[in-house]
């Protein structure tokens, strides 16, 4: 399968793997550091920053069990334990060490996947992660549940059927829990992978105020507003996003300037 409207020189590959009973589809492209992304829960999305990124890294896009084409899935009972499934199909992808981003939906099971699996992790980067909800708030006003804030730039997608759509928010409605997840907090306060937090300044779907909690929960946690883009930041912004991206994983702890750096004042 071929990205559509891809820079020269990428090209998205279809493949499955074997995991926990299940048969996942994934997408791949570009050589080098394998950056892991987990989609949202409108299901695997191509956008052109994935293009970019596989310019310098190996891309490997995961579809979860449930979504797509794949059959429904009413096994999975946890988010936890779809976080073990798809590190399962990573390393049956023969990936010993990679960095790992998730969007919304993915952010939780990426951040499940982070605490249980955190040794097989360079770096985590977690797009309006459904982790965290305000306990206040409330659902979008009729119209503003809308995921980019210009969806002019984002390039054509695969058809999603009804059927598609209620068989992945059945899976969905059934493992993602409440607003808080006492167990995953936990166990995010041991997690000390960098990870960075991003949030669209017009996300209409989780509101940017939540990532103020982050921090005192995660102990390496970088935050970055992106100016003008709704909950899909690199669909909406995919030239910031890439920029930011590429420069957490390439730095890591010196990502950012900050008060213990040393940087400004050794």
């Amino acid at each position: 399968m071929t990205t559509t409207n891809a820079p020269a020189g990428v090209d998205f590959k279809e493949g499955f793997v074997e995991a926990d009973g299940f048969r996942i589809r994934y997408l791949e492209a570009g050589s080098g550091d394998v950056h892991v992304i987990i989609h949202g829960g409108g299901g695997v999305q191509q956008y052109y920053s994935h293009d970019m990124l596989a310019k310098k890294r190996r891309v490997v896009l995961l579809e979860v069990p449930g979504f797509g084409n794949s059959p429904a899935n009413d096994r999975t009972q946890s988010m936890a334990e779809l976080g073990n499934t798809m590190a399962q199909a990573i390393a049956n992808l023969g990936i010993e060490r990679y960095s790992l981003q998730g969007n919304s939906f993915g952010g939780k099971v990426s951040l499940w996947l982070a605490v249980q699996h955190a040794d097989k992790l360079d770096a985590l980067v977690l797009m309006a992660p459904a982790a965290i909800r305000l306990e206040a708030q409330r659902p979008p006003a009729p119209g503003a549940f809308r995921l980019f804030n210009h969806p002019e730039r984002v390039p054509p997608q695969a058809e999603v059927t009804p059927e598609m759509r209620e068989k992945s928010q059945s899976l969905t409605r059934r493992i993602m829990g409440g607003p808080r997840d006492a167990d995953l907090e936990a166990r995010m306060r041991e997690l000390n992978v960098p990870v960075l937090l991003l949030f669209g300044t017009e996300d209409k779907v989780l509101p940017p105020e939540v990532a103020r909690v982050y921090p005192d929960i995660l102990p390496n946690c970088n935050i970055m507003f992106v100016y003008d883009a709704g909950h899909e930041i690199e669909g909406d912004r995919p030239e910031a996003f890439v920029a930011v991206v590429e420069d957490f994983l390439d730095r890591k702890a010196g990502f950012l300037v900050n008060a213990k750096s040393g940087l400004i004042h050794p």
